[in-house]
């Protein structure tokens, strides 16, 4: 991908398997993305298609059970680090948010679900044929997922959903949502999970254009008495909040991947920048305040990228703990905002058009920053973890 994807070869935790799944999805990338992603981004949502050719390739059924169209025999999950990396070559993070979205939404049917919901549902989100988004943020609060209010209360053999969620990452394509909602007392003890068909009477969508992450589609969506069967509960009545903190981890470790990834493609850009730009007689990376950057800029990524793997390696062995993933998400972020900083500096003015990827990137900062936990409430919450003080 970059002039510095060697890091690979030179880490303990990647094989051959891994270097042959980055080839196979990186032809994916050039084949099917990169010749058309300024369009995406231009129309702001991915073709249900990409998703279809996506499976077809092996990427949406990566670490998923074989009995519902996925693979996981002989893949873990650096084998799902490395897609992350692939799918960044184009420095549009809204590639992988919209395209990977089952990635947040199906894990809690697959962890809680009946047998029934989950043949269901796997099976046709695997293929590409349907799409799945997680609803949990609303517009009265995001980090706050134990004070969420929209309600589901039981009518007979279904429920009546009433209320909204904002900021829903492939909310205007989905065709399911795996949704949060209160169906008993106040906190995270009245938490259920649903999974609500997009298309039920009740259920309205509105667009929302963002700085980045433009080729996902996000939705404001809007529940007025959506009736949901009751066999679409996931996991028992009041025991939603389970389902939601248990995905936290691997979004968040995902993400910070995914800064990796974008950091170096950023760089990868300014160096060549640097090289082939001539200033004062000499190419710019012939100055040393340049060399300082970009080197600067190395350090941040590989000591991110030890981390990364380090967690991924707790998680494979069973040692970790929520409190990393929450500070390596921070970690990640602000490395990312670094890196991009100085890749633009270091292009100058060619940084602040439209068609650089460094441009995309540094536009996409914040929604890192901010999308699975904000700096701050990841921050309070691994001191809460590590020093105490939940009072």
């Amino acid at each position: 991908m970059t002039a510095f994807d060697d890091w690979r070869a030179r880490s303990p935790y990647y094989d051959d398997t891994h270097e042959a799944l980055a080839q196979s999805v990186r032809r994916f990338v050039a084949r099917e993305v990169a010749p058309h992603i300024d369009r995406w981004e231009a129309e702001g949502e991915l073709p249900r298609s990409l998703h279809k050719k996506a499976a077809e390739a092996g990427i949406l059924g990566l670490r998923y059970p074989e009995q519902y169209g996925g693979h996981s025999a002989g893949f873990d999950n650096f084998h799902s680090l490395v897609v992350t990396e692939e799918l960044a070559a184009v420095g549009a993070g809204g590639l992988g948010a919209s395209l990977m979205t089952h990635g947040i939404g199906l894990p809690p049917i697959l962890a809680l679900g009946s047998d029934e919901l989950k043949q269901r549902v796997a099976p046709p989100v695997l293929a590409g044929e349907k799409i799945i988004a997680l609803g949990i943020t609303e517009a009265g609060g995001g980090s706050d997922v134990a004070n969420l209010k929209t309600t589901a209360v039981k009518d007979g053999d279904s429920y009546l959903v009433n209320g909204g969620k904002m900021f829903i990452t492939s909310g205007m394509r989905a065709d399911w949502l795996t949704c949060a909602v209160r169906t008993g007392e106040a906190g995270a003890a009245g938490i259920s999970l649903l999974l609500i068909a997009m298309d039920a009477p009740g259920v309205e969508r509105t667009r929302l254009d963002k700085m980045g992450w433009r080729c996902s589609d996000t939705a404001a969506i809007h529940f007025g008495d959506v009736r949901v069967p009751a066999a679409n509960l996931i996991g028992p009545e009041n025991g939603g909040f389970i389902g939601i903190m248990r995905n936290f981890n691997s979004e968040r470790l995902g993400m910070a991947m995914g800064c990796c990834a974008y950091a170096r493609v950023a760089m990868a850009e300014a160096a060549e920048w640097a090289q082939n730009r001539e200033t004062f007689g000499k190419p710019l990376v012939g100055h040393q305040s340049i060399r300082i950057k970009l080197a600067d800029m190395e350090r941040q990524i590989e000591a991110t990228q030890a981390w990364v793997d380090l967690a991924a390696w707790q998680v494979k062995e069973n040692k970790a703990r929520p409190a990393d993933f929450a500070m390596l998400k921070v970690q990640a972020t602000r490395m990312l905002e670094s890196v991009a900083r100085e890749a633009a500096q270091i292009l100058g003015g060619a940084s602040y058009i439209t068609g650089s990827k460094v441009e995309r990137i540094y536009r996409e900062v914040r929604v890192n920053a901010i999308g699975g936990g904000s700096e701050e409430i990841m921050l309070d919450l691994a001191g809460r973890q590590l020093f105490g003080g939940r009072k």
